[in-house]
């Protein structure tokens, strides 16, 4: 009965309640209290006028149950950022709609999932409705840490009815830059700056036959003090990949940038399954300040600790989306694929939450039930287009708690598909783009237990009693792309191993040297060969100094150990010095005979 009762008390309206407006309401009332009725002293669009700035970002999946607990334990610390405080809230504010970019070959799918220096994700990016006419071109550009670079993200505005001219070289940014060096708002060099993104975006564009291939769409709350960019934390809600290619024959976006087929309805029920998958879970990023090293607060510590998260380290939407929509074009898939039904959900183990008071106490603070159940959309928060400057440097969070995810479609999300229990499974009524990529099992889709605990990639456990994770047997040809992080100690010991071959190089050439100046006809004899050994140990150290350079900047599992080098090395020195002590031997009182 149970499951056929979940299914009906989904489709109720009272089930679906949406809060936004309240919750909208409720920050601005917890804001009013924290000020005591003073103004706020920054930029209300929350963000001040940073051109750059650096932050470390960290992921968390949360699951629906937890999403509105998630949103007022957060309003009690932060505000939700409104961009436009003086305009009256509309659903449609909090949208925002992505279209990435990508060849028939995936280049930049491949090269952002293998984390690859220099690797691009290029997007379009609307806030709003589809009668929005700003787009913003943005790249991301990823940097390892060895380069001594920050990764970047860059970003300039585009007129809708110049996007596809831009986007075939027809049109040039000139007139748009120069309009802004009118204006004035801008420094020349932030100008020269957005020039340059401008050109190679749309060299990009064209010589790699780039494409649009998928759509990102979800609702997003920001929470952020006004002029604070110490802590900002969004939270994106009803998270939808679309489909935007036309690789089965089918015109989805045709010769335009965009469909125009569908806009911001979630959840997008004029779609066919094959056409989108709507993801079961919110998005939770925060990122914190590190330019000048501050502590993050401890709510924010225990907020990411909590059972009301999940680590996702590395996710990312375009990833998700091309991974499952076009899963049979790609050969490598993203690690938290194959644990995508395994349930987040986690006990309280600690009093974080929301819950009653206690009795004789004021304390409003208190573990939620478990599997409490909360409204699962989201439209609220003002968009983020005014917090986001043009440039940005970005730190990948890489804390040694960071966990992978075990993640599951338990829940409910919005108007999207059902889910029902059926015997411990988690059956999806209406799948999407997962449903022909794995073969599944019904051990693979068991509830964790209590004590379950999330394990990382590299095979690392969290906090508690760890479990085997089950195994998703794989579609034949294709591979899990697990995120290694290349430390620049590596690289430096390649370097001090090559130089320790230089050295021993060197010091077979003053060997060589002084028996040529100073030795007999057998001495210089030896120091011919001794120089040949110097000068082939000089070329092969350098080989496999640049043969191992490569194969770790692409991550390549190995073998790096050297067994031929030192085995030639040796054999050379054993024959010369036997040649050596043969000649000296045989020809002890006339070596000019030789």
């Amino acid at each position: 009965m149970k499951p056929m009762f979940m299914v009906r008390l989904n489709a109720k309206p009272f089930y679906r309640e949406n809060y936004d407006a309240l919750v909208v309401r409720l920050s601005s009332l917890y804001d009013r209290v924290r000020l005591r009725g003073k103004a706020h002293g920054g930029d209300a669009s929350a963000g001040g006028k940073q051109a750059a700035f650096v932050r470390q970002t960290t992921k968390y999946w949360v699951h629906a149950d937890n999403i509105t607990e998630l949103k007022l334990i957060i309003l009690k610390h932060l505000p939700v950022l409104v961009f436009n405080p003086n305009k009256q809230f509309d659903a449609q504010d909090s949208a925002i709609t992505s279209i990435y970019f990508d060849n028939d070959d995936f280049q930049l799918y491949l090269g952002r999932l293998e984390k690859s220096e220099g690797a691009e994700a290029i997007r379009l990016r609307w806030y709003g409705g589809m009668s929005n006419n700003e787009i913003f071109v943005e790249r991301k550009t990823h940097r390892e840490d060895w380069t001594g670079e920050k990764s970047v993200k860059a970003r300039f505005p585009l007129k809708e009815k110049y996007v596809n001219p831009f986007l075939r070289g027809e049109y040039t940014m000139e007139p748009a830059f120069q309009k802004m060096r009118e204006a004035g708002k801008k420094s020349e060099k932030e100008i020269e700056q957005l020039e340059q993104l401008a050109q190679e975006v749309q060299y990009s564009m064209i010589t790699r036959e780039l494409k649009p291939v998928v759509r990102s769409f979800y609702n997003r709350t920001a929470f952020q003090l006004p002029g604070d960019a110490r802590v900002r934390i969004s939270l994106d809600t009803e998270l939808s990949m679309i489909r935007e290619d036309n690789y089965d024959g089918r015109e989805r976006s045709g010769d335009n940038w965009r469909r125009m087929d569908i806009g911001i309805d979630y959840p997008f029920s004029q779609l066919p399954d094959s056409d989108i998958c709507r993801f079961p879970y919110a998005v939770l990023e925060v990122k914190l300040q590190t330019q000048f090293g501050q502590e993050p607060p401890e709510w924010v510590t225990e907020l990411i600790h909590s059972h009301l998260v999940e680590a996702v380290p590395k996710f990312s939407k375009f990833i998700h989306g091309v991974s499952t929509l076009l899963e049979n074009r790609v050969q490598l898939l993203p690690f938290w694929l194959p644990q995508m039904d395994i349930d987040i959900r986690k006990p309280p183990t600690t009093s974080f939450g929301l819950g009653r008071p206690r009795d004789g106490g004021n304390t409003s603070i208190a573990a939620a039930p478990y599997g409490s159940n909360s409204s699962d959309s989201s439209k609220v928060g003002g968009s983020s287009r005014g917090s986001e400057p043009d440039i940005q440097v970005v730190i990948d969070q890489r804390s040694s708690d960071e966990r992978a995810p075990l993640l599951g479609a338990t829940g409910t999300n919005g108007n999207g598909p059902t889910l029902i229990e059926e015997g411990g499974i988690m059956k999806q009524l209406s799948p999407a783009g997962l449903r022909n990529l794995f073969h599944k099992s019904k051990s693979a889709f068991t509830r964790r237990p209590a004590n379950y605990s999330s394990i990382s990639p590299g095979g690392g456990q969290g906090n508690g009693t760890a479990k085997s994770v089950p195994e998703h047997p794989l579609p034949p040809g294709k591979r899990i792309a697990l995120p290694v992080r290349v430390e620049p100690k590596v690289f430096f010991a390649n370097e001090r191993t090559f130089l320790s071959w230089l050295q021993f190089s060197v010091i077979l050439g003053g060997l060589a040297v002084g028996l040529l100046n100073f030795g007999d006809q057998i001495g210089r004899i030896s120091a011919a060969m001794f120089t040949f050994v110097s000068m082939s140990v000089m070329g092969y150290a350098l080989y496999t100094f640049h043969w191992r350079a490569d194969h770790i900047r692409r991550r390549d599992a190995g073998p790096y150990d050297d067994r031929f080098g030192p085995t030639a090395l040796c054999t050379f020195l054993i024959l010369v010095v036997l040649i050596n002590f043969y000649l000296r031997l045989s020809h002890p009182k006339n070596p000019s005979n030789i």
